[in-house]
């Protein structure tokens, strides 16, 4: 009982005190799955459910229920939530409704329980307001998907990539070695210029897995893939030290040019115009997987 930190030193229920923990900025993802006959499925994706526009009415429900988590888990604690996303992907083929929320905070205690509780209510409010044509709606899979931020959860590289082309698939290698001004050696993208190596945060590539399961480090031409950190929130400026390099933040994402490039026609689709960034070396280092990454923002 004493691993349970749920519990006091008399075994009765307590809310666990956070006071000493650091204030960070946190997010979670949480997902789950509706499952409809294929009478109650059209319906809702032809609006003509009575009580309303189903899927719009179920995205609120979830945003309101993340919000009074703590009114409902007794064991939770009143968060300053700072957004709160709810998605709804229906599937045709299986008449199902995938229910995806993510919730981030900056504080001092994590919102994976608002995640869960904004899943479970966009999926209930499902069910109420398609229960009068059918009754065997299945709300199942409810689950953390990830999470992020925090004291436990530190920056860090997770995979080192590179390509002897440009537009395709990076592989990964035991470390890489980044030169000034110059970039990955032996990457195809190394060069003078703001481009000089690219970052990919895998919670942007866990996005996709629903789609696409085995992407695999490199899959979107990143020389660097990272966890633990939201890189495309970081401001151009920043620097970044990694193992024994120094690099700084100069774009994040960009505008594809090339709709047929390699990465889009393997993956589908391609997230770094949106979520990845971009850096030029300013130290010479090697760069391995387990580096973690310290941030240096320039103060005026």
């Amino acid at each position: 009982m004493a691993n349970l930190t749920h519990f006091n030193d008399e075994g009765r229920a307590k809310m666990v005190d956070v006071s000493n923990k650091r204030t960070t900025v946190r997010e979670a993802v949480a997902g789950g799955t509706v499952q409809l006959n294929a009478e109650t499925f059209g319906l809702i994706m032809r609006g003509e459910v009575k009580k309303g526009d189903v899927l719009a009415v179920a995205q609120v429900a979830g945003i309101m229920a993340a919000k009074r988590t703590f009114e409902i888990v007794p064991m939770c604690h009143p968060i300053s939530i700072t957004g709160v996303d709810i998605s709804m992907t229906p599937d045709e083929k299986y008449n199902t409704i995938e229910i995806r929320a993510t919730v981030r905070c900056k504080g001092e205690t994590g919102v994976e329980m608002e995640a869960l509780t904004a899943v479970t209510a966009a999926a209930l409010t499902i069910y109420d307001m398609c229960k009068s044509v059918q009754k065997d709606i299945k709300i199942g899979d409810v689950r953390l998907v990830r999470k992020a931020g925090g004291n436990s959860s530190i920056p860090s590289v997770q995979a080192v990539c590179i390509s002897e082309a440009k537009g395709t698939s990076k592989t990964p290698v035991p470390e890489i070695l980044v030169k000034e001004n110059h970039g990955v050696v032996g990457d195809a993208h190394a060069g003078e210029g703001n481009r000089q190596v690219s970052l990919l945060a895998a919670e942007s590539v866990d996005k996709l897995r629903d789609m696409v399961s085995d992407l695999e480090p490199g899959a979107f031409a990143e020389n660097i893939l990272t966890s633990g950190i939201c890189l495309h929130e970081i401001p151009v400026g920043t620097k970044l030290g990694i193992g024994t390099a120094l690099l700084e933040v100069t774009q994040i994402g960009k505008v594809c040019t090339n709709d047929g490039c390699n990465i889009k026609r393997q993956v589908g689709e391609c997230i770094v115009p949106r979520e990845g960034i971009f850096a030029a070396v300013l130290k010479d280092g090697i760069i391995k997987p387990g580096d973690s990454i310290e941030l240096e923002r320039d103060h005026d």
